[in-house]
């Protein structure tokens, strides 16, 4: 168990309303990062990003550190994004538009979330996520760029915006871990999976019981923390310059930022908007995921 001294001091990255969306600690050259607002299912808005980006940064910079292990506390790892205020958001925008929606920006919006993601699949050193819950839509665009995820045995996967206003912001992690068909299968659908069946289909390294995951994943980071720091860092320059040429990341992150926002405005994406102001955004996601019967639609037991 990684369980030795701590090397730095515990850190937050606090919001202006004081309260802080990830903690940050070095447990035995492991930087530990954990989404830590667990009463919002550790939702992704402006500030958790943020507090991300510059959290790997730095333990880039850090030659102390030789594996980041990205965590969550709560029931959740991570709900998705925290999308009330975007539907809001562009209802308003688009009753009194002057200009025709601007692809561009919006483009430069979404892809500051995307650029910070990746930096899980580009930074030189080892990345290990820890999942439980929900880790869902924009959660998935997250977590499946770390190099490796171990998930619960509560752990739920999927992109529900795929039955209406979205899509995920680089399609290449889900193909390069799926396969086209694959991908294309829970894709096409927006169907959801469970962590026995992410591990079997190799969305997931592995699948272990909910009691046991965050021993077991930080077992593994340690493990990997042992060899030496340059060592690590050309296994995954090496690794991910075979991925580079076979997935394309950066043009697949382009079209996938594009395309999300194109989804957010076709006719049936400001369907989607107007429907969400009448009736609440919850609402309106029910009724898009009851027909399938999963996510927050699922019977319960």
């Amino acid at each position: 168990m990684l369980s030795g001294a701590r090397t730095g001091p515990l850190a937050s990255f606090t919001r202006m309303d004081g309260t802080a969306p990830l903690r940050s600690e070095t447990i035995d050259r492991v930087r530990v990062l954990t989404l830590s607002r667990p009463d919002e299912y550790n939702t992704i808005n402006p500030a958790l990003r943020d507090a991300l980006g510059d959290a790997l940064d730095e333990a880039e910079r850090d030659r102390g550190v030789n594996a980041v292990l990205l965590r969550a506390e709560g029931p959740a790892f991570c709900a998705g994004y925290q999308l009330d205020w975007a539907t809001a958001e562009q209802a308003e925008a688009e009753s009194g538009a002057a200009r025709v929606w601007d692809s561009v920006a919006d483009v430069q919006m979404i892809g500051r979330y995307a650029s910070t993601w990746a930096k899980l699949h580009t930074i030189s050193k080892p990345t290990i996520a820890a999942v439980q819950g929900w880790c869902i839509a924009g959660g998935t665009n997250m977590v499946l760029h770390t190099d490796l995820i171990v998930c619960a045995e509560s752990a739920r996967f999927g992109y529900p915006p795929m039955r209406v206003w979205g899509i995920p912001e680089a399609p290449w992690v889900w193909i390069a871990r799926l396969g086209l068909e694959r991908a294309k299968r829970y894709l096409f659908t927006g169907d959801e999976l469970d962590g026995r069946e992410a591990e079997r289909l190799g969305l997931v390294l592995e699948c272990v019981p909910d009691e046991v995951l965050d021993e077991h994943a930080r077992d593994l980071a340690h493990r990997i923390a042992m060899l030496p720091l340059e060592q690590l860092q050309m296994i995954k320059w090496s690794l991910n310059d075979t991925a580079r040429h076979m997935y394309q990341p950066d043009s697949s992150r382009l079209l996938g930022c594009l395309f999300d926002g194109v989804a957010r405005h076709t006719q049936e994406g400001q369907d989607f908007v107007a429907r969400s102001m009448e009736v609440g955004f919850r609402q309106a996601v029910r009724e898009r995921d009851d027909p399938f019967g999963d996510y927050g639609s699922r019977p319960r037991s």
